[in-house]
């Protein structure tokens, strides 16, 4: 059976999302929601769906299965909830919320669907091949944890906003955040420092433009993260390094990395293509929902990630070790 889809948000994570429907025949892009009448009218038009601007008509009046929700952090305001209710199954992208209190009633309102969260980096060959030798036992245990995200622009005027945006530690680093959580578990405590550095002076520019972290555990582990919107304009720098006791992995994408096993005489694996992660994402949304099962990145997973970035900008702010 092919599922109906809502797109909820028109901007670009929307774009790719539409983009991934359309590669998958399980799926179907029946409705889109916006706040501009003529830019989601243009968005839907070419993809044969039914364009909204009022989130409740649209789920009174089409039949969905799947919501994906592709809105800016602030503009979350009980649509996941109204979906849930109405037995809609839901993908709702990162960060799910602005507040923990927000995303843990997010999470507990979808106790009755199949709702994930849009990690999608989880779904990317290397990040997956790295987690199948991890849960092997492969790699030993993993000590250390190294992130950096970094990019230069404006972005969009809601993104500049830190209270809209909750900062790019909340809304950009988060991704590595979650992988680290993935391979680390909860950290004891995260000791943050960040800083508008080279924005002080663009209006209406509120968020931080540097940034480091550092993750502390109970067996010694160590996550270490860094940001920064001050870098090379055009390109978006993510890149992360996991050191395990007998294997090293050492990713440039969620699709490209080297894998050395570290022992005496040990050997080193390649992998460079793999899937769209949005569409795989997609596609394990829709196998979970036809089976009854939960979907592989649960949206508590975006409620947990969101726990150590908020604090992490608790730290930043209060100049101290957060403990959790």
């Amino acid at each position: 059976m092919t599922l109906r889809v809502g797109l909820l948000g028109t901007g670009g994570i929307g774009a790719r999302h539409a983009d991934a429907v359309a590669k998958l025949d399980a799926l179907d892009l029946v409705a889109c929601c916006g706040r501009d009448p003529d830019k989601v009218r243009d968005f839907a038009a070419p993809r044969g769906a039914v364009a909204y601007t009022d989130f409740a008509s649209m789920l009174a009046r089409e039949r969905l299965d799947l919501l994906v929700v592709a809105l800016p952090p602030f503009a979350h305001d009980g649509q996941v909830e109204a979906a849930a209710r109405a037995g809609v199954n839901l993908l709702v992208e990162k960060p799910i919320a602005l507040t923990q209190a927000h995303a843990d009633a997010m999470v507990a309102a979808c106790r009755d669907v199949v709702a994930a969260c849009g990690f999608m980096y989880r779904f990317g060959a290397a990040v997956e091949r790295w987690d199948r030798l991890r849960t092997s036992g492969a790699t030993g245990r993993v000590a250390h944890f190294s992130g950096s995200f970094h990019c230069n622009a404006l972005h969009a005027p809601w993104w500049r906003d830190r209270a809209r945006s909750g900062g790019q530690m909340v809304e950009q680093l988060i991704h590595l955040v979650d992988l680290a959580r993935v391979n680390l578990g909860m950290p004891r405590s995260v000791f943050a420092s960040a800083t508008r550095f080279g924005h002080a002076d663009t209006s209406g520019y509120t968020a931080e433009d540097s940034s480091a972290l550092i993750l502390t555990y109970d067996n010694g582990a160590i996550g270490v993260l860094h940001a920064s919107n001050l870098a090379v304009p055009g390109r978006w720098t993510k890149q992360w390094q996991i050191v395990g006791e007998t294997m090293t992995g050492r990713f440039t994408d969620w699709n490209e990395a080297e894998i050395f096993d570290t022992r005496p005489g040990g050997d080193v694996e390649r992998i460079a293509t793999g899937p769209d992660p949005f569409v795989a994402q997609l596609a394990d949304i829709a196998e979970a929902i036809h089976a009854g099962r939960p979907a592989r990145i649960p949206l508590a997973d975006g409620a947990e990630s969101l726990r150590i970035v908020l604090a992490a900008r608790q730290s930043a702010e209060e100049r101290r070790e957060i403990f959790l």
